[in-house]
């Protein structure tokens, strides 16, 4: 099995949105880690919240980590495909973002977590920043 296809944990999160050019990292009000491009936010931890709840016991999810995606077509795909660990709650309706508990993110390959972070990227980045990596990545 090849690094690419292992599946995905964590600290790839952290690996992954912090080696895309001209990032910042930001804490939240708990410590939480904010990756940001040019002062927006693309892959962010969130804090508990009322809105994220285990079904069963009505406790709150404490390992959601949010992406934003390209588009609301790019949300619905990820977030309505049966065998996808991404979801979304009322609170993040019109928002171009996706949410994935830490717990769940093994369920995913290091590669596809890779396309998640890169296109959290791109949908945050300016254009300039996203013409000159995009550019980059050609061979």
């Amino acid at each position: 099995m090849t690094a690419s296809q292992r599946r995905a944990r964590v600290e790839d999160v952290h690996e992954m949105a912090s080696s895309m050019p001209h990032v910042t990292v930001e804490r939240g009000s708990r410590g939480n880690p904010v990756y940001q491009v040019g002062r927006k936010s693309f892959v962010f931890f969130r804090t508990p919240r009322p809105d994220a709840v285990d079904p069963a016991t009505g406790e709150r999810y404490p390992d959601v980590i949010v992406f934003w995606v390209p588009s609301e077509s790019d949300k619905q795909s990820l977030v309505q495909d049966e065998g996808s660990p991404f979801f979304t709650t009322p609170h993040f309706d019109g928002h171009p973002s996706v949410l994935l508990r830490a717990s769940r993110i093994g369920e995913l390959t290091r590669r596809e977590l890779l396309e998640v972070v890169q296109d959290a990227w791109l949908s945050q980045a300016s254009p300039r920043r996203r013409a000159a990596w995009l550019a980059a990545q050609e061979p």
